[in-house]
């Protein structure tokens, strides 16, 4: 019984798709000016997203290089701790706190 039901659901997923897929080319054949809107905008987001992609080909590196921080320390080239502080400001004779499990 289960498997009528799934050829059932994969036969109403594939008739939806193959009548929206009808529809959308009638819609592109008859040329109005939903369709010329949508050429255009499809056109421009598809030349947008080829102009990214070489332009990340041809000055990807560079654009890596500038952000990353290059040297040792915590965050790349920023120490762990400014040059004046020793550690964290504590009273003396205070025994740093430790972890335990």
């Amino acid at each position: 019984m289960e498997e009528s039901w799934d050829f059932e659901f994969l036969s109403r997923i594939a008739d939806s798709c193959l009548s929206f897929l009808s529809e959308f080319v009638d819609d592109w054949v008859a040329n109005d000016m939903r369709v010329s809107i949508f050429k255009i905008l499809l056109s421009w987001l598809i030349f947008s997203l080829i102009a990214i992609h070489f332009a990340w080909k041809v000055y990807g590196n560079t654009v890596n290089d500038m952000y990353y921080r290059q040297g040792t320390g915590q965050n790349g080239g920023t120490p762990d701790a400014g040059p004046h502080l020793s550690s964290w400001d504590s009273k003396a004779g205070d025994s740093p706190k430790t972890h335990q499990d």
